[in-house]
C-alpha cells in the first residue's frame, strides 16, 4: 500500500514533523493574519504548545493501535516512529517554553517567578521535565544500561505527563477547552479499549493448574 509505504519512509515523517514548526511563517510574514499580527509571540506560544500536545497525544496511540489490531500495517509502520515522535513532542514543548519565558520576561525575573507559581505553568514545567528523562533516557546506550524492564517502567511516566500537559492546556485556557478532549480523549478511548482487550483474553485464556 502507499500510505504505509510513506508512514515507513524516515524522510517522510521527518517533513510532518518539522512543517508545523514552519507554520507559523505564513501568517506572520506569507499571507499576514491580523489576528497573528496582533501578538505574534503569543500566536508562536501557543501554536507551539498545540503542537506538542497533539504530538504527544499522537505517540501515546501508536501502541493501543498496535495491540488492538495487530495485523494492520498501518498500526505497525507508525510504531516505527515512536522514538522520533515522542522526541519531536518534547521539542515542540521546549519551544513553547522558551517561547513562553521570552513573553513573560520583562528585563528581570519578578514576573517570570511569579508566573513560574501558578498552577498551570508548574504542571506544564512538569510535563516538560519528565518529557526531558523521557528524551535522554531513549538513547540506545541508557536503554542497554536500564535495562528493558526498568526502561519501560520509566517511560510509563509519559502517561502522568500527558495528564499534566491536558491539565496544563486546560487551566491556561480558564474555561473548560474541547480542543483538550478533541487532543487527548481518543487516547483515553483506545487504552480503554486495550485494557478490555486484555482484560477479555485473560477471561478466555484457560485457568492454569
Amino acid at each position: 500500500m502507499f500510505a504505509v509505504a510513506l508512514l515507513r519512509s524516515k524522510v517522510f515523517v521527518w517533513t510532518i514533523l518539522v512543517l508545523p514548526g514552519l507554520w507559523p511563517a505564513w501568517p506572520l510574514f506569507v499571507r499576514q493574519d491580523p489576528s497573528a499580527l496582533t501578538d505574534p509571540l503569543k500566536f508562536i506560544l501557543l501554536h507551539f504548545g498545540f503542537v506538542a500536545c497533539v504530538l504527544l497525544a499522537t505517540v501515546l496511540t501508536f501502541t493501543p493501535l498496535r495491540v488492538l489490531f495487530p495485523k494492520w500495517d498501518i498500526a505497525l509502520a507508525l510504531n516505527r516512529h515512536r522514538r522520533l515522535v515522542g522526541v519531536s513532542s518534547f521539542a515542540y514543548a521546549l519551544l513553547h517554553f522558551c517561547v513562553q519565558v521570552l513573553y513573560v520576561y520583562d528585563g528581570g525575573f519578578g514576573t517570570l517567578a511569579k508566573e513560574i507559581q501558578k498552577p498551570f505553568q508548574l504542571t506544564g514545567l512538569a510535563a516538560l521535565v519528565i518529557l526531558l528523562i523521557l528524551t535522554i533516557t531513549s538513547v540506545n546506550a541508557l536503554i542497554r544500561r536500564l535495562g528493558a524492564k526498568r526502561w519501560k517502567n520509566l517511560h510509563r511516566l509519559v502517561y502522568l505527563a500527558a495528564a499534566l500537559a491536558a491539565y496544563h492546556q486546560a487551566d491556561a485556557r480558564k474555561t473548560f477547552p474541547m480542543q483538550v478532549v478533541w487532543i487527548f480523549g481518543p487516547v483515553l478511548l483506545l487504552e480503554m479499549a486495550r485494557v478490555w482487550k486484555h482484560w477479555r483474553g485473560a477471561q478466555r485464556s484457560p485457568l492454569k493448574v
